[in-house]
């Protein structure tokens, strides 16, 4: 296997903490903000909600298309919150907290609005399938944006356990700067994750549109993770409980991902065993044990460790595989943090693992999306000398409303922007594309959607590795 050297002092992680918040701005849904700071973008989705008399204005596009898919946008919001959580003052120590806050509350103040009902909640706004059938900017787009719920008939405890998960994080990470809308989170945080546990059920068999896009595995691991954030934000002995009698804490998880989130919910269970807040044996041994397998697995020194690429990369799925790679950072990142906090080290197959040498490995990651790979490109846009030109993405490969107010209709985007071997007009800082392949190869082009369309989910985890080592 090639191993390529990391050269730590290579790269600005800095600056690539800066780009990854202005990603977020780019994926805007909604009327911008005067100090919106990536001008290529303007107004757009202004009617969303019209159809069912409710306000849906705002919120993420997810990916490179123009639907606002609930799940993924309740997960990105819970690992950025969950960045800003731990990474706090070093994301205050590069100037960097205010935008990150201001990328969280994007997202949760279209939450709340989805969320008009404790039993109501929005998990859906357009269609995938008529929107993948046009290529247009968002500020002109003409596929229909139909609003789609679950309630007390059309149940999906996956989604409202998510969102509820998402606004008791950010609850905590609002709790200082501003307390009066924290707790409005953390209300609304309770009433879903009530929802959620009373309503069994998966929110594509409520939501069948959102089937063939972000299908639900389950529901037990959004419950679980929901009640973790929920304790760390109450510290309610309720949520405990709910976590000591759960019965399914997971096992040993291959992934964690906007489908699976038995990962996030062990890694903050085996932090109140590390600090000796619930006993060290039990359901409390078996979350963090499961946890630790994991983070072992990743860093190479378990019993069945996560493949790699032969230059290196942690290597799960060739779509978008690089989500799962970051989002496997922010939790061996943490875990770190928790570790040296607690003077504690990893115990792994392989041996004891010092806090320290998880971060080696988490950075040699780093760069590797950042260019120390194979193919010497940056798999972050805008970052360093090369980096992918034709991104799948909308937005970002038409020119800007801004520059041409001509409509671009469904079909003349395919015709005279996707299908244009040239790079984009838009350079969408931040966004990380779907990457590599499993023998680290990449193809920049727009048809290559596996590889060239970056996602939320993607992006959020980063935030909070870049603060670390920036």
């Amino acid at each position: 296997m090639l191993l390529l050297q990391p050269n730590f002092a290579a790269f600005n992680y800095r600056d690539a903490l800066t780009k990854s918040l202005l990603y977020f701005e780019a994926q805007r849904s909604g009327r911008l903000p005067h100090n919106q700071r990536v001008q290529w973008r303007a107004d757009s989705a202004l009617a969303d909600g019209r159809d069912d008399h409710v306000n849906l204005v705002g919120g993420y596009y997810d990916a490179g298309d123009n639907v606002k898919f609930g799940f993924p946008m309740a997960f990105t919001m819970t690992l950025l919150s969950w960045s800003a959580v731990e990474f706090r003052k070093q994301l205050a120590a590069k100037n960097e907290l205010h935008h990150t806050l201001d990328a969280i509350k994007w997202g949760t103040d279209y939450l709340i609005n989805a969320h008009p009902k404790p039993n109501v909640l929005y998990g859906e706004v357009g269609d995938g399938y008529s929107d993948h059938n046009c290529w247009e900017r968002p500020e002109d787009m003409t596929t229909p944006r139909t609003s789609y719920r679950i309630d007390n008939t059309k149940p999906g405890a996956d989604l409202a356990g998510e969102t509820a998960a998402a606004m008791a994080a950010a609850s905590i990470a609002f709790h200082s700067s501003n307390s009066t809308y924290a707790a409005t989170l953390l209300t609304h945080a309770k009433q879903l994750f009530n929802f959620g546990r009373n309503h069994a059920g998966l929110y594509q068999n409520s939501i069948p549109v959102a089937s063939n896009f972000y299908s639900s595995s389950g529901f037990n691991d959004e419950l679980l993770w929901a009640a973790a954030w929920l304790h760390r934000a109450t510290n309610n002995p309720a949520y405990l409980d709910y976590l000591a009698k759960a019965g399914n804490t997971g096992g040993t998880r291959s992934e964690f991902s906007w489908d699976d989130k038995f990962v996030g919910a062990q890694t903050l269970v085996a932090k109140l065993v590390l600090e000796g807040k619930v006993r060290k044996d039990g359901v409390w041994a078996q979350y963090k044990n499961s946890a630790e397998q994991f983070i072992c697995s990743c860093i190479q020194k378990g019993s069945s460790n996560v493949r790699r690429t032969p230059g290196g990369l942690l290597y799960w799925h060739p779509w978008n595989g690089l989500q799962y790679t970051t989002s496997a950072l922010l939790v061996i990142t943490t875990y770190s943090k928790y570790l040296t906090a607690t003077r504690s080290c990893l115990q792994c197959q392989a041996g004891l693992v010092q806090p320290r040498k998880i971060i080696t490995f988490a950075q040699s990651q780093v760069d590797y999306i950042l260019g120390t790979n194979p193919k010497r490109i940056s798999y972050m846009v805008g970052f360093g000398p090369a980096y992918p030109l034709q991104v799948h993405h909308r937005a970002a490969s038409i020119v800007s409303i801004k520059k041409d107010r001509t409509p671009v209709s469904c079909q003349d985007g395919f015709k005279n922007w996707f299908n244009k071997n040239a790079p984009n007009p838009n350079v969408l800082d931040g966004a990380i594309v779907g990457g590599p392949d499993d023998n680290d190869g990449y193809t920049d082009s727009r048809s290559s959607f596996q590889q060239a369309e970056p996602a939320t989910v993607t992006t959020a985890p980063f935030v909070g590795v870049l603060a670390r080592l920036a």
